[in-house]
């Protein structure tokens, strides 16, 4: 539900997602679990295109947190591996996150 206005506020709060226009009452805005600061619905397919965008690279990042972790934590416990040398891998699989969520500056919607 796409709503500015007194009248929708009911309906944004009993909706599965709703956004308020930023131009919008303050009960439209209370009510709605998004606030669009434009006043032109174009930026609703802007938001859902980057939700999904950012719900899918906290995915990968979460693949590869738990890749790095599941393969060093039990090789360095194990003493096949230098322990310095998993916990290089975990700082690397922080310095990954960081890059990989960075390109959702890139998302062009």
């Amino acid at each position: 539900m796409v709503g500015d206005g007194v009248n929708d506020a009911a309906a944004m709060a009993t909706s599965d997602l709703g956004f308020a226009m930023g131009s919008g009452t303050d009960a439209a805005i209370a009510a709605s679990d998004i606030t669009l600061v434009r006043g032109d619905l174009s930026a609703v397919v802007v938001a859902i295109g980057l939700s999904r965008a950012t719900l899918r690279i906290i995915k990968q990042n979460l693949g590869w947190a738990f890749g790095y972790n599941i393969a060093m934590v039990p090789l360095a416990a194990a003493g096949v591996v230098n322990p310095m040398l998993a916990g290089a891998a975990m700082a690397a699989s922080s310095v990954c996150v960081v890059f990989n969520s960075l390109r959702l500056n890139r998302v062009r919607l």
